[in-house]
């Protein structure tokens, strides 16, 4: 089952604002709950497209894979204030890109728990999946083992 948790993190090193990390069905989101959230949201940018370049996650988007690997549906990511947005963190998907839509008065805490919320959402749709070690992995649970 797919993953993907924000957090506000006190142990990043010297001097990052955010970190992205991933392994076998998720991915870990951390911004510096000790900056101010315009600096975290900036540096999110770059740490997602940078981690967007490297990453096996597809979206099925009606007949359609978003994709690294699919040059007419790259996948991207924007972080993008909007005063007013929606529970703090709104998001709007369309083939091959989200726009996160971030309420710029709030804490990086704020913002962690608010985007944990919308992304859940996000994923229960089942359109996401991550490649990982050569196995596909997506929304469904994981099979119990005996």
């Amino acid at each position: 089952m797919l993953h993907v948790t924000y957090e506000a993190a006190e142990d990043l090193e010297p001097g990052r604002l955010a970190r992205i990390d991933e392994g076998r069905g998720f991915v870990t989101i951390s911004g510096d709950k000790r900056a101010p959230l315009a600096a975290v949201i900036r540096q999110l940018n770059a740490e997602m497209a940078d981690f967007l370049a490297r990453a096996d996650w597809y979206q099925l988007w009606g007949a359609e894979i978003a994709s690294r690997h699919n040059p007419t549906a790259p996948l991207r990511v924007e972080y993008i204030f909007l005063a007013g947005a929606p529970d703090g963190v709104a998001i709007r998907e369309s083939k091959g890109e989200l726009h996160i839509y971030v309420e710029p008065e709030q804490t990086v805490e704020q913002f962690a728990a608010a985007a944990n919320e919308a992304v859940r959402n996000l994923l229960a749709g089942g359109c996401w999946f991550q490649q990982y070690a050569g196995e596909i992995i997506d929304h469904s649970p994981e099979p119990v083992q005996v």
